[in-house]
This record gives structure tokens, C-alpha cells and sequence, in this order.
């Protein structure tokens, strides 16, 4: 490791960044954006952080992750463990190419983390940043990465009426507002472009990507160019009570429940606490009641100011900024959160009823009669898994994290706005989760991605964990990770010339028609929903009938988003 110096010009004062090199790049970690956010800033909008003038700051240790559980939060999904907490969390990790200096102008990529809004950090191993940059020099365009943290669970997304009064609702998504911000107007100094960023997120950080392009109704301009969700755009539940009644049973839970939830009183009790404490009764409660909406009830919520209205409403009528986008799934993406317990069509519905506790019995009926069991029989050579288990996982995705992109991708092509869409088709993790949890064959699972789009296949040859990519892998982790970084350099992800997948056209170049690219696997390419321009691993998908149904406006209502 190579100690190295930088001496920025930030907010008009003279301060140092001491960082250091590592695989031919350059870190600096725990740069701090926003100030404290603990005692009485507890749940307010975030404060810029304003750096001392004259001082050196040590960037060669990652900061404190914003509170949440210690330990590895959900193996083997994560490769990390938290070790670290505070409410002083506001801070990003930078990683630059080495050498590049002041005046360098690189595209910016700024990575929001997922887990749930409710665990994560910009220091997990599974998104380490070296190897999508060393991926982004080689392919002659190179990017800077820079890494947030940003407030969980009750601190970022805490509700009540007193809150929505002071604007203090949404203070996760507030956060990484602020962070974009201090990457616009700061990134210069370490040799990026403010005015070339590309925000990218997976699952949960897929979600801010979404809700970040609605940000204010799209009244005020986009602190970035181009945005990619993975795994996620938009959720169920952000409409419904899920927040607000775990809000409450965390109030209940410390004693300030002597007033409504709503009140003012109940903040103040809630910010003269200490943050073990609070942390601690929202964790209780939390797996008291976690079962609810899978455990994703700290969620976004219409606050009449970040988020103005409903984000369906917002995308029906327009009100969004103006970005380029790429958004997609992975082809088997919520396999692992399906009950492999599923086994007939009751148990089927059963598991959908629950996800889905406001949708109709009748239209959950319908919803799987779109999906007959024939088309996933007989299920993978040597799976242990049902064709009902299946059938509820496909259903289940198409509803999570399919048809909401499409949905936005829609009204963003109607406002004139490029959007690229993919379905991701490759991993390496099915090994370890037929080892960790005798499920065989789950296919292509949450997160399979980071191990291409990161460069690091390696991260994942650890102890007790099956390791063996194929030439494929890795020839796939070159064309996926460059694609990513090409796409915030040019604005697309395919480049003639460059080792990217190639022939990735937006999503409405054909004529009456979306298209999507397959990434990975047997049928790598562009195909359209159906016709003759479809591939059949596409064509029987049946996106455009089964997305039909799931965005009539009476299901959008009852999935509460």
C-alpha cells in the first residue's frame, strides 16, 4: 500500500486528503459529506459537512457504517461484516484510476448500496471498486467510482406527521441526495467531471435510483446525467403502512408512545435517546414483525416535498427529471426469498397472497393463470426445487423487480428519454447456495452481478466456498464490467472498438415493440418482448401480457406504490 496526498480546494478552504494506492488505484476513503446526524439532527435533512481549513484528513480507513446490526447481515449473499457503527456515518469511499490528476475530467460513477434500507455500507467486499475501474482503464475510458453511506432503517426513514411537517421524512433518500450533490460540486478536485455522473444502485439501491428522478416532482434539476437500477426501480408498499407501523411499535417499545406517533412530542423523545438504544428497539421489532412485505418495511414514503405524490402518479403524469437510464433483473432474481417450501399451486398462492395481502384472492388467481405450470416443467436437471416453487418465483419477480421498470421505462421513452433494459443471465453463486442451503439449481440469483460488473470473481474464493468459474466468467466479467463503465463515459453501453456486449440498443429502437439485452448465459443478445425479433428465452417470458396485467392501474393500487 502506497501512502499518497491530495490537496483539494473544497468550500473555499485549503484541506489535505492523505488516501493511498492499492492494485493500481488510487482510495480515499471516509471523505465525510454530510455532518452528524445523531441527538438533535436525528432524522432531520442532513447538513453539508464543512471541512476545516489547513487540515490533513486521513482517508485511509473506511468510516463508520450508519447503525445496524453487527456481523455479516445475510450470508452469502455479502462478503463483509460490520464492525463499526455510528449515526456520524454521512461519508463516501473515492477510487480513482492511478495517476490521474486535477484537471482529468473522468466520468463519475456514484454507487448507492442496497440491503433492504435497513443494512449495508460502502465498504462491503462484493462491490469493491478496483476492478470495475482497472476494467474501465483497459477499455480506454476510464471512471472514477465513489461510494456513500447513508442513513437505515428507523434513522434514514423514520415517518410521522411532525416529521413530514419539518421535511424531515425520507432522510435516507435525502442523504444520497446530498451526497450526489457534494460529488457535483467536489469531484473535480480528485479528477472527475460534476457534470458526467452516473448514479447506480442494486436492489434496495436500485429503489433510490428510481425514487431519485422523481425527486421533487422533477421541479428541480438532476444533480446527475444517467442512472442504472439494478434489481430494482420501484416497490410495493411505498404508499402503505408498512413504515409507519413499524414506527410506531418502535415508540411503543421505548416508552414514547405517551402522545400519537404523529406528534412533536414523540420526535423529541425519540432524539433525546441514545442511538443504542433506539437501534435496538427498532431491531426487536424489526424481526418481531420482519415477515411483513418480506422484511422491506422501512420504505421511501410521499412526503409531499421529496416524493410530491405517488411515484405510479408521478411516472402517469410525467413528473420526472430528464436522464438516460439502464435499468434490469437477474433472470432468477428473487428465486432465494421464494419459500423452497412451495410445492403445489396452494402453496403457491399462498406465498403470493402473502406478499401481496391487498390484491384480490381472484386477481392472484388470474396473476397465476398467466403463468401455466407446463411452461416450467420440468425445472432444472437435478434441482430439488418444484415446478410451484417456480412458477411463484417467476410470478413473484415479474411482480418485484420486472414490471416496475418497465412501467417507468415506458413513460420515460414518452418524455423523449433514452432507457436501456437487461435481464442478466449468469452466476456464480449457484454452488454456494446448493452447499450452504442443499437448494440445487436457483438459478440466476439477487446480486449475481457484482461479481461481473465489480471484476471481482475473485472475492468470491473464500473458505467453504465452491470456486470455479469457467472461461465464460471471466470473459464475461471483462464485457459486462466495461459495458458499465462505457455507459457512463458514453452515455450507452455498447461501443464498436471496445470489448463491451455488443448490439445493446435502447429499449424502443424498434418500432412498436421493447427490446431488452440478455446478459450472459446460452442466448447472450438483444432481443425484443415478442415477434420475430425475439429470442425464445425472451419470447416466453411474456413480458408484454404479463406486465400488461401487472400495471392495470387496479393493481398498482393494490400493491400500494
Amino acid at each position: 500500500m502506497r501512502i499518497l496526498s491530495l490537496t483539494p480546494l473544497l468550500a473555499l478552504a485549503e484541506v489535505q486528503y492523505t488516501g493511498f494506492e492499492r492494485n493500481n488505484v488510487e482510495l480515499f476513503l471516509n471523505v465525510q459529506y454530510g455532518q452528524d446526524t445523531g441527538g438533535a439532527n436525528r432524522f432531520k435533512q442532513p447538513q453539508p459537512f464543512v471541512p476545516e481549513t489547513g487540515k490533513n484528513y486521513d482517508a485511509t480507513m473506511g468510516g463508520p457504517a450508519c447503525p445496524q446490526s453487527f456481523g455479516q447481515w445475510f450470508p452469502p449473499l455479502v462478503l463483509g461484516t460490520i464492525t463499526n457503527i455510528s449515526e456520524d456515518c454521512l461519508n463516501l469511499n473515492i477510487a480513482r484510476p492511478k495517476g490521474m490528476d486535477k484537471g482529468a475530467g473522468l466520468p463519475v460513477m456514484v454507487w448507492i448500496h442496497g440491503g433492504s434500507f435497513w443494512a449495508g455500507s460502502n465498504m462491503e467486499p462484493s462491490h469493491t471498486p478496483d476492478g470495475l475501474v482497472l476494467q474501465s482503464v483497459a477499455n480506454g475510458l476510464p471512471v472514477i467510482h465513489v461510494a456513500m453511506n447513508y442513513r437505515l432503517g428507523f434513522f434514514g426513514f423514520a415517518q410521522s406527521d411532525a416529521l413530514k411537517k419539518e421535511r424531515s421524512e425520507n432522510a435516507g433518500l435525502r442523504d444520497q441526495r446530498l451526497a450526489i450533490e457534494w460529488v457535483r460540486d467536489n469531484i473535480q478536485h480528485f479528477g472527475g467531471d460534476g457534470n458526467r455522473i452516473t448514479i447506480f444502485g442494486q436492489s434496495s439501491g436500485g429503489l433510490a435510483c428510481g425514487m431519485h428522478i422523481m425527486a421533487y416532482g422533477g421541479t428541480k434539476p438532476l444533480p446527475y446525467q444517467q442512472g442504472i437500477c439494478e434489481s430494482q426501480t420501484l416497490e410495493p408498499g411505498i404508499t402503505g403502512n408498512w413504515s409507519i407501523d413499524a414506527m410506531s411499535r418502535v415508540t411503543s417499545y421505548v416508552g414514547c408512545n405517551c402522545s400519537s406517533v404523529h406528534s412533536p412530542e414523540t420526535i423529541s423523545c425519540l432524539r433525546r435517546l441514545d442511538t443504542e438504544t433506539l437501534f435496538n428497539a427498532s431491531y426487536k421489532t424489526y424481526i418481531a414483525d420482519g415477515k411483513h412485505n418480506l422484511g422491506d418495511i422501512w420504505l421511501p414514503v410521499v412526503d409531499g416535498d421529496f416524493l410530491p405524490a405517488a411515484p405510479s402518479q408521478l411516472i402517469r403524469e410525467g413528473r420526472f427529471g430528464n436522464a438516460t437510464y439502464m435499468m434490469g433483473y437477474t433472470d432468477g432474481d428473487v428465486n432465494f426469498y421464494t419459500d423452497f417450501g412451495i410445492a403445489t399451486w396452494e402453496d403457491a398462492f399462498t406465498f403470493l397472497q402473502g406478499y401481496m395481502p391487498f390484491v384480490p384472492a381472484l386477481a392472484i388467481r388470474e396473476l397465476l393463470d398467466l403463468y401455466p405450470a407446463d411452461e416450467f416443467m420440468p425445472g432444472p436437471p437435478s434441482t430439488n426445487l418444484t415446478v410451484e416453487f417456480f412458477r411463484a418465483a417467476r410470478v413473484f419477480r415479474d411482480v418485484l423487480m420486472t414490471c416496475e421498470p418497465i412501467l417507468l421505462a415506458e413513460a420515460m421513452h414518452t418524455k423523449g428519454l433514452p432507457v436501456y433494459l437487461y435481464d442478466f443471465n449468469q452466476t456464480i453463486l449457484e454452488p454456494i447456495l446448493a452447499k450452504e442451503y442443499g437448494i440445487n439449481k436457483t438459478g440466476v440469483i439477487h446480486t449475481s452481478e457484482f461479481a461481473y460488473i465489480y471484476g471481482n470473481l475473485s472475492h468470491w474464493n473464500i473458505s467453504n466456498y465452491p470456486f470455479d468459474p469457467t472461461p465464460s466468467d471471466h470473459e464475461l466479467l471483462i464485457r459486462a464490467s466495461r459495458s458499465w463503465s462505457t455507459f457512463a463515459s458514453l452515455g450507452k453501453p455498447s461501443a464498436e472498438g471496445k470489448e463491451t456486449l455488443q448490439g445493446w440498443e435502447e429499449a424502443f429502437a424498434t418500432p412498436s415493440n421493447m427490446q431488452l439485452f440478455t446478459i450472459g448465459g446460452p442466448a447472450e443478445g438483444l432481443s425484443t418482448f415478442d415477434g420475430a425479433g425475439s429470442k425464445d428465452e425472451i419470447r416466453k417470458q411474456q413480458l408484454k401480457k404479463r406486465c400488461s396485467f401487472i400495471n392495470t392501474p387496479e393493481m398498482i393500487e393494490w400493491l400500494q406504490f
